[in-house]
């Protein structure tokens, strides 16, 4: 079935910001494998010009799509979740992401288009502080396998 082009357009913000933690980049920096040391040493960071470690550049994939997971489980979707995989990803910043950070994430469904049997379901996702800095716009596409009529 195909999913519901009504979804285009609408946006879900996070209900809670996400704390950015020295533990949690450097626990994604081992997932990884990315051994560099401003991930994990602060005085490799400070050396490099920053106030504190910083994330990997694919880090917001773990809280990115937090808001628009309630989109995702809405049945007048119709996104059959046995049938999805990823995609594409990517990010585009405006600065980096630092240990002490609190972000708020505001996912945005910006276009479903059938390719063949499948359905493509692009999300954008505004990654901001609590104050509205915009720290970096990721964007996401989820294919679900033979999703299309």
């Amino acid at each position: 079935m195909a999913l519901n082009r009504d979804f285009v357009g609408r946006a879900y913000t996070a209900p809670t910001p996400y704390e950015v933690s020295r533990v949690k980049i450097k626990e994604f920096a081992a997932a990884i494998g990315d051994t560099n040391p401003i991930y994990v040493d602060r005085a490799a960071a400070a050396e490099a010009g920053h106030p504190d470690v910083i994330a990997p550049p694919t880090f917001p994939i773990v809280f990115s799509l937090a808001g628009a997971g309630e989109a995702f489980a809405d049945p007048e979707l119709g996104l059959n979740f046995a049938m999805v995989v990823h995609g594409e990803q990517r990010f585009e910043y405006q600065r980096p992401i630092y240990a002490g950070d609190q972000l708020v994430c505001t996912s945005t469904i910006t276009e479903i288009r059938s390719v063949g049997r499948n359905e493509f379901l692009t999300v954008q996702s505004d990654v901001t502080t609590p104050e509205g800095e915009l720290v970096c716009r990721t964007y996401n596409v989820i294919v679900e396998r033979g999703g299309a009529a």
